[in-house]
């Protein structure tokens, strides 16, 4: 693996808002062919990394380095590529501009086009990955032949901007955030957002057949403390700049398409295998069957799981990553 930085410089944003300076982490595997044509394209998920994706990254695995160069590129506002930790220096806490799913592929195109590639062999991405390779799909449909949006969908639907609202709100709510010029950390309130967040990852089944317990948790509440200590490490105007990026995803909220979802996803021309998990609460196997009616060449292919949205996640669950690899290697033939 070999982590780099991918300097941009001043970028007008779709907002029409100029974010200065700024630059891309990234990372990559394998190497890049001569024709620029054996590339994969995973990006990162909400409170995931370029490590968190190297989970499923590996000789003898799908996405194997030996046959594909393969690059990570990480979500703005992730504390890896520009964010507003890491920025203060010119967006004092609370100032930095909202980012939207077009802004970070905009970004990611200029990435990929300054490394040689030519053509993304495959787009992948779980959660909010899976709504940034849709939009790839959407918006450079010329250079993906193949794409897997895993537990994801092409916009934030109604019920789920409930979700993203309800959790903002718990965090904000600490008096200590100072709507975002805290001057210490918001602890009360991070502790309370993972906490919140946790149960909207799985489902009823997961908790009362005690699934948890697969990934390494005695009881409930272990699985509950862990998603406390996790979002203690992270800067909460960080969280809340991915929130707003994924409350306002849209394929359709672009000049060209107007708000038309029909229009935008009759763009794709990718081979589209699409894997909602039936359970997922967060983008649904309903909505996702609405875009999958709407989306070319697709096949709808849900994960059974009772995992809920974590059945997507890199390499959590055995069986739901198995059938997830079984989608990767008939996509990469």
């Amino acid at each position: 693996m070999h982590i780099q930085k991918f300097s941009i410089g001043d970028i007008t944003l779709q907002s029409g808002e100029v974010l200065h300076d700024a630059w891309l982490t990234f990372a990559t595997w394998g190497r890049l062919n001569a024709a620029g044509d054996n590339c994969i394209l995973f990006p990162t998920y909400y409170t995931g990394n370029h490590l968190s994706n190297a989970r499923i990254i590996g000789e003898g695995q799908a996405l194997d380095p030996n046959k594909w160069f393969i690059v990570t590129p990480n979500l703005i506002g992730n504390a890896q590529s520009i964010s507003p930790s890491n920025s203060l220096d010119r967006y004092p806490a609370g100032s930095f501009p909202n980012i939207t799913v077009y802004d970070n592929v905009v970004c990611q195109h200029s990435l990929l086009k300054a490394l040689g590639v030519n053509e993304i062999k495959l787009a992948l991405g779980w959660s909010m990955g899976a709504v940034q390779v849709w939009h790839w799909a959407v918006l450079y449909p010329e250079m993906i032949k193949n794409l897997l949006p895993i537990c994801g969908a092409t916009r934030c639907w109604p019920y789920n901007e409930i979700f993203i609202k309800s959790i903002r709100s718990v965090l904000q709510a600490d008096v200590d955030y100072a709507d975002g010029n805290y001057i210490n950390q918001p602890t009360a309130g991070l502790r309370a957002f993972g906490r919140a967040y946790a149960p909207w990852a799985y489902s009823a089944e997961f908790f009362r057949e005690e699934r948890y317990k697969e990934i390494g948790f005695d009881s409930i509440n272990a699985l509950l403390e862990d998603w406390e200590q996790d979002h203690l490490g992270w800067d909460a105007n960080d969280l809340l700049t991915k929130i707003w990026t994924w409350q306002h995803a849209d394929v359709s909220a672009h000049d060209k398409f107007k708000g038309d979802l029909a229009l935008a996803l009759s763009q794709v021309t990718a081979k589209t295998i699409i894997m909602p998990c039936d359970n997922d609460q967060y983008f649904t196997l309903a909505e996702n069957s609405i875009e999958a009616a709407l989306s070319p060449n697709s096949e709808l292919r849900p994960i059974l799981s009772s995992a809920g949205h974590c059945a997507g996640a890199p390499g959590r669950f055995a069986n739901e990553s198995a059938f997830i690899n079984a989608a990767i290697n008939e996509l990469l033939i």
